[in-house]
């Protein structure tokens, strides 16, 4: 790679400079262009949209609420998420899935594993090196709707796009993909990218519930995605 690759701007909203300063560093050897923001306030001031290329937002602000940024975000712009909580915030883990968060690291965090969180939700979100792209335009049609594969875009029927969150699409994308087969919860974990020891059933649950939002007529009893007792889930394009 030449010296001009892009280094994808990361947004580090952590009110603890000692934190800060060492999210900075690593990010920094990592390949990406740390900025630091201790408040909320200085990611609002960043502009809108932000010219940044991911959020790692601390669940944990002083004074104010990571949830609340990332809910900001989450309305506004199709901008990744990748929250830092604390050793036992599972009840803030689980309101943050449902706000949009694409991914958790938790704090004290392996160096490593940090940059391979960041590094896999910028590859999945279009928007990384090694990013994944669509060999061609098009789109798979279920009932009225159809994801344009290139775009990476829900579609209703009268053409306006569907906001979807990456996880939601990427979770999406898979079951299209895999139609009218039983896919089990550790399959799909395995295809997100989240921690399966200690997130499978919650984590799963919430973005089926989302996701049936956008998809389903009439989610709680959803024609597309479908649960399969003690097995899965199976997505039908029909809606049978």
């Amino acid at each position: 790679m030449s010296g001009s690759e892009h280094r994808p701007a990361i947004a580090i909203v952590d009110d603890d400079q000692d934190m800060s300063e060492t999210l900075s560093v690593l990010l920094s050897e990592g390949g990406f262009s740390p900025v630091v923001c201790s408040r909320i306030a200085d990611f609002l001031a960043l502009g809108d949209p932000p010219p940044i290329d991911l959020a790692l937002i601390d669940l944990r602000l002083r004074g104010e609420s990571g949830l609340e940024l990332a809910i900001h975000i989450r309305e506004r712009y199709p901008l990744p998420i990748v929250m830092l909580t604390g050793v036992g915030d599972e009840i803030d883990k689980i309101i943050g899935l449902e706000t949009g968060a694409d991914d958790y690291v938790t704090k004290p965090f392996n160096p490593r594993e940090l940059v391979a969180r960041i590094r896999a939700v910028l590859r999945r979100s279009g928007t990384g090196p090694g990013r994944v792209t669509a060999s061609s335009d098009i789109s798979i049609k279920f009932g009225d709707k159809h994801v344009d594969l290139k775009q990476r875009q829900l579609i209703d029927p009268n053409g306006d796009e569907i906001p979807l969150t990456n996880g939601e699409y990427r979770l999406l994308e898979y079951f299209l993909k895999n139609p009218d087969r039983v896919i089990t919860r550790p399959e799909l974990l395995q295809e997100l990218g989240t921690d399966m020891e200690r997130y499978v059933d919650r984590t799963i649950d919430v973005l089926i519930l989302r996701l049936r939002r956008k998809i389903e007529a009439v989610p709680s009893k959803p024609v597309h995605l479908q649960t399969r007792r003690s097995q899965g889930y199976v997505f039908q394009l029909n809606g049978q």
